[in-house]
């Protein structure tokens, strides 16, 4: 909602209902992220407040004049994966997006004292989602099979020194004039990890449009220079399962075939770049 702020001021309010007993704790953690950020010239819009009622989470943020893409161009991932390079060393927060990954990739637990470090009460759920994937249908099963076998040796990740914005393949998160990206939004989720976390969702965007198949090869290039070949086979496997678990859990079952399609196609290309 757009609202003034002593009359003259634009703003924007977004408001959500509470998930969960640590929604606020959740919502300031990106305000922090989010100012971090800004200081380090990455194109965020300042958070105004955050606060909470008995049954919402909200944040205010300042209005950027730019409007959100309808699409992610060639010109416009190749401007994202620069703003990406504003993430490298930047993590902040301990909510960590790249050993989450590696739990999904892998289905397993990283040898800890028994808490995962860093994860989200939604995050759980999602692996408790994920981990139940295989019993939807046959083509979906040989799909996570192959995902767990490609990960099966892969190690723990043993740092996350970057910030992840973890949404920022989402064209509507992207605001544009001119051609031109003037800020990246719905920073909610950021915390830290690799920076590849983000390539590899403009990777996985990139296969729904021919035209993009230049750019996505820069975006393996980039991020097997990040993490090497096992790392990106962990984000684009963790990536792949996501993309599985949304619409079937929300049983979009017409989309599904789609998704496994696409999936077989990435790890095929990850494959032939090992």
């Amino acid at each position: 909602m757009r609202v003034q702020l002593g009359g003259t001021t634009p703003a924007v309010l977004k408001a959500v209902p509470r998930a969960h007993d640590h929604h606020l704790d959740e919502t300031l953690r990106a305000q922090r992220v989010a100012e971090h950020m800004r200081r380090h010239g990455y194109p965020t819009p300042a958070w105004l407040g955050v606060g909470a009622t008995a049954t919402h989470v909200w944040h205010l943020m300042e209005l950027v004049d730019a409007a959100p893409a309808s699409a992610l161009t060639p010109s416009l991932i190749e401007q994202l994966m620069e703003i990406i390079e504003l993430q490298a060393g930047q993590a902040s927060e301990p909510y960590d997006h790249w050993s989450y990954a590696w739990r999904v990739a892998t289905g397993q637990e990283i040898p800890t004292d028994g808490s995962a470090v860093g994860e989200t009460p939604e995050q759980s759920g999602l692996r408790r989602s994920i981990a139940g994937l295989a019993g939807h249908s046959p083509a979906v099963s040989v799909l996570v099979e192959r995902v767990r076998l490609l990960c099966a040796d892969a190690p723990p990740p043993r740092d996350a020194p970057d910030m992840v914005h973890a949404d920022l393949a989402t064209p509507n998160n992207v605001l544009v004039r001119g051609g031109a990206v003037v800020a990246v939004v719905d920073i909610g989720n950021a915390g830290s990890g690799t920076r590849a976390t983000d390539l590899t969702a403009l990777a996985w965007y990139t296969f729904q449009d021919p035209l993009l198949d230049g750019v996505r090869r820069r975006l393996w290039a980039r991020t097997l220079d990040l993490v090497g070949w096992e790392g990106t086979a962990v984000l684009a496997a963790a990536h792949i399962l996501h993309m599985l678990e949304i619409p079937i859990r929300g049983g979009r079952q017409k989309v599904v075939p789609a998704v496994v399609g696409r999936g077989h196609r990435a790890l095929d290309e990850l494959n032939a770049l090992r």
